[in-house]
């Protein structure tokens, strides 16, 4: 017998603002003991770009503008009372902080929250989210030397 396959693709990222000297990233709390980017589902007639921005603003309240796309995550897991074998596909991008608070998230969030990145790759749950934020901290790194006088 066949396996049905779910294919589901999302798009999020990881969005920093300057602290000062430092840099923070904004995380989301799903469980008591689970933080994570920010992401969700593509809806129809998005781009990739257009849902990770949507997906930021509405799990942490806070609205970013695209910088560049960081990499594209896949993992297999199965869902629901029938335990469909899912497939899943999440591009995730770097945004820089325009405006928002994190008191702003919507239900899906337990809670939003900002933290220097060091602290953020430590609190994070998932290795490929860890991986990302790695990338992450590098192309900031680039963005803040290119634009330093």
């Amino acid at each position: 017998m066949a396996t049905n396959v779910q294919h589901d693709i999302s798009s999020g990222g990881v969005c920093y603002r300057e602290a000062g000297e430092s840099v923070e990233i904004v995380l989301i709390q799903t469980r008591p003991d689970r933080w994570q980017l920010p992401k969700g589902a593509i809806e129809e007639g998005e781009t990739r770009e257009q849902a990770a921005r949507r997906e930021v603003r509405e799990e942490t309240g806070i609205d970013g503008e695209i910088l560049e796309h960081l990499e594209t995550i896949e993992y297999w897991f199965t869902a629901g009372t029938r335990r469909q074998r899912r497939h899943k596909s999440v591009h995730l991008f770097l945004l820089r902080f325009l405006s928002g608070d994190t008191a702003d998230h919507d239900d899906e969030s337990m809670d939003a929250a900002w933290f220097p990145i060091d602290v953020g790759l430590k609190k994070l749950t998932f290795a490929n989210e860890r991986h990302a934020l790695e990338l992450a901290r590098e192309r900031i790194g680039s963005f803040r030397k290119a634009s330093s006088p």
